[in-house]
């Protein structure tokens, strides 16, 4: 009978240390961090996002981008992922979100969700102060450099052609300026807030830049992968409180209030 006692004993305290484990295990999963989700952003884009002395990513959507989230109840961290490709790590999963400058097209939308617009921009061409261009109907037989992938490229593709061997692609818009500076292009379409940074912080460089009404307003959105409703829906609410409280204004101004004309 004792034997028996003991085994019975035995099993009713094993059978508690289960039961523990099984409270502890639920506890430790009920408070473990919230989860992280990861923002791609082309960090060669400034101000929109670009790398400071330190190797972290900065800038204009980074700024907004932390401030959606603090206001949606969520976190974030930046990576650094190349545009060209940038939608691929999105629908892969590798990214939850891109906040990267990126125009709402309805090309896009096919693929991706977009948040509301947060930024309105347009494109604008770059060329050496000397230079007789006045209009983009100029460019048609000149040297364009525009970066691979973006509207700059789909907007010159429209007007001299799809495979003219006179539109230069690189990678990023820091190749794209350097190749101007270089004199392997004429020209360089690209977005104005981009163009504008650069030539306010490159004077010496000569060189001016032309608004076109031929070019549409864009608006740049965050994306999501598509039918991801519940973090689109943070995305949003975070994005109409920096507007309603004034946040998002002194963002705006702290990139852009010097570089209206």
């Amino acid at each position: 009978m004792k034997r028996i006692f003991n085994l019975s004993l035995c099993v009713l305290s094993a059978a508690l240390l289960m039961t523990a484990c099984g409270k502890q295990e639920s506890k430790t999963a009920e408070t473990s961090e919230p989860k992280v989700y990861l923002v791609g952003a082309e960090a060669t884009f400034a101000p929109f996002e670009y790398q400071n002395e330190q190797k972290e990513i900065v800038g204009f959507d980074v700024d907004v981008m932390n401030a959606v989230a603090d206001k949606g109840g969520f976190k974030i961290k930046f990576v650094n992922t190349p545009f060209e490709g940038i939608f691929n790590f999105l629908a892969q999963g590798d990214r939850d979100l891109l906040a990267s400058a990126i125009t709402i097209t309805d090309e896009r939308k096919q693929t991706v969700d977009f948040s509301e617009p947060y930024f309105e921009a347009a494109q604008l061409i770059v060329v050496p102060k000397d230079s007789k261009v006045t209009q983009f109907a100029d460019l048609k037989n000149m040297k364009v450099g525009v970066q691979s992938a973006t509207t700059g490229d789909e907007i010159v593709q429209k007007e001299l052609g799809k495979s003219n061997p006179n539109i230069k692609r690189l990678e990023s818009a820091t190749l794209v300026m350097k190749e101007l500076e270089g004199g392997g292009v004429e020209a360089v379409v690209s977005d104005n807030g981009v163009i504008k940074n650069y030539i306010k912080n490159n004077p010496s460089e000569g060189f001016r830049f032309i608004s076109d009404p031929a070019f549409p307003k864009e608006y740049y959105g965050i994306a999501v992968k598509k039918g991801n409703a519940d973090l689109l829906a943070k995305v949003n609410k975070g994005l109409a409180a920096i507007k309603a409280d004034g946040t998002y204004d002194k963002i705006y101004a702290k990139y852009f209030a010097d570089t209206s004309k």
